[in-house]
């Protein structure tokens, strides 16, 4: 994006006005289309959703590259922009219904590799960009024409969920929106996405100011994707065997906000007077930058990992657009707020003001968050681990000694339906690859299902029936 907005000014020479139109398109078709991107992930299955978008980033960087006119430009925006919305939701679906009960390890993972590729992409344009925009495109437009055609070629076929989609997109929309605890979960986390994006817009700025050196914010970014490649897998693992990744949402949130409050030591000072004082500064704010990272991979993966506990698995895509959808407003508005906070602490002289503003989002955020799991309106998602596992506050009386789960089995809770405990002695036999198990009828409308224990996998949130395919390692 900054690239393109120096092309069209610079190389191009148009007014600041076309500019904001080329970038307000791609921006508005993004945003606006994520959850037609997640329906259609839904109904067509994710795998062909993916390469669509991936298809179209082709066609929208290649106009790019060779188009000079307005109609053209605006076209290629609105394409690229088409192309996130269609990809992203499709991306996380595929993920959390191949993923099983280890969503938070494969979406630290997918975390891992976009902070990889943010970075690369990052390097890579900035070099192709000293030469021409034009040869910037082309490079972007040969890798997602790579990409494809390897996703065609090996990304794996997955049906739609068995359970379908209703007979109109309306419907599944109206089911989504009128989901409270989902709703509620959205806007609690908002601040997330806001302090996120300060990567990309309060960091580098007091980076800049700090060090004296343009090249700061790529300092920032590679610290801490070189942290997320080394931690983020074992920090997802961690929380894992401590109750779950679900208590620790808001604890990451909470780093999220402390990270802005080393850059309050160095915010406002003047221009470093040699190179040992604009190092020492640096690392200041490489301290705050990897504290910020530290907190997304606390908190990012698991917040993944829940949304598709809050309904039906056949809607998996259609959440997670309408969660993009809310998590793009919120990046808009919440920079919007921050970047008249730096107007305001420039013009006033209270430097400290924007990274207060984002210390408040952080801890908002989190309170928010914390009550929601205090009020068990979060899902609960299982632990992959061969021993019962307990999560999340009590919001239901489980039965006696007498009337309990026998030892050997675990609780799958389902938080979309009320509680009902239920007895393991049901009835009914239902047959199994392996052989007949015990199994009970009538469970649908169940909250808490007791069954054997599987060591090998438990079954997601928020599943029509039983996973009885093995999943492969991830």
């Amino acid at each position: 994006m900054p690239f393109l907005a120096a092309y069209l000014e610079q190389g191009l020479g148009m007014s600041a006005a076309l500019v904001g139109l080329v970038l307000g398109a791609r921006n508005l078709s993004q945003q606006g289309l994520f959850i037609l991107g997640g329906s259609m992930a839904d109904r067509l299955g994710p795998r062909v959703v993916i390469i669509a978008g991936c298809a179209l980033r082709t066609v929208g960087f290649g106009l790019f590259a060779f188009g000079n006119s307005l109609w053209l430009l605006l076209s290629a925006s609105v394409l690229t922009g088409l192309a996130a919305a269609l990809f992203y939701p499709a991306v996380r679906t595929y993920v959390a219904l191949e993923a099983g009960d280890r969503k938070a390890e494969a979406f630290a993972l997918l975390n891992v590799y976009a902070t990889i590729g943010s970075l690369m992409g990052l390097l890579l344009g900035s070099v192709l960009f000293l030469a021409d925009f034009r040869l910037c495109a082309v490079g972007a437009a040969a890798v997602f024409g790579v990409l494809t055609v390897a996703q065609a070629m090996v990304l794996p076929t997955r049906g739609v969920a068995p359970e379908g989609p209703s007979a109109k997109v309306l419907s599944d929309w109206r089911e989504a929106f009128c989901n409270r605890r989902f709703l509620l979960f959205s806007i609690a986390t908002t601040g997330m996405f806001t302090m996120e994006n300060q990567l990309y817009l309060l960091l580098p700025e007091g980076a800049l100011r700090a060090a004296g050196w343009k090249g700061a914010a790529g300092v920032l970014l590679a610290a801490g994707a070189i942290a997320n490649m080394l931690f983020q897998l074992r920090i997802t693992r961690a929380l894992a065997r401590n109750g779950g990744g679900t208590r620790w949402v808001s604890w990451g949130l909470v780093v999220m906000g402390l990270s802005f409050l080393p850059p309050l030591l160095v915010c406002g000072t003047p221009p470093p007077d040699g190179t040992g004082a604009a190092v020492a500064r640096m690392l200041v704010m490489v301290t705050g930058s990897v504290l910020l990272f530290f907190g997304i991979m606390i908190a990012h993966p698991t917040a993944m990992e829940m949304i598709p506990g809050f309904g039906r698995e056949s809607l998996t895509g259609t959440y997670f657009g309408l969660f993009y959808v809310f998590s793009g407003i919120a990046a808009t508005g919440g920079n919007a707020v921050v970047g008249r906070t730096m107007d305001i602490g420039e013009q006033t002289g209270l430097y400290w003001l924007p990274w207060m503003c984002c210390l408040a989002f952080g801890l908002a955020s989190a309170a928010a968050v914390g009550l929601l799991y205090r009020a068990g309106m979060l899902p609960v998602v299982p632990v992959p681990s061969g021993a019962p596992v307990a999560e999340g506050p009590v919001v239901g009386k489980v039965a006696g000694p007498t009337s309990g789960p026998a030892p050997g089995t675990a609780i799958v809770k389902r938080a979309a339906a009320p509680v009902v405990p239920m007895a393991p002695g049901a009835p009914s036999v239902v047959k199994s690859p392996n052989g007949t198990a015990p199994a009970l009828e009538s469970a649908a409308s169940a909250s808490e299902i007791v069954r054997p224990q599987d060591p090998a996998r438990l079954p997601g949130p928020s599943r029509s029936g039983d996973d009885t395919a093995d999943q492969p390692p991830l």
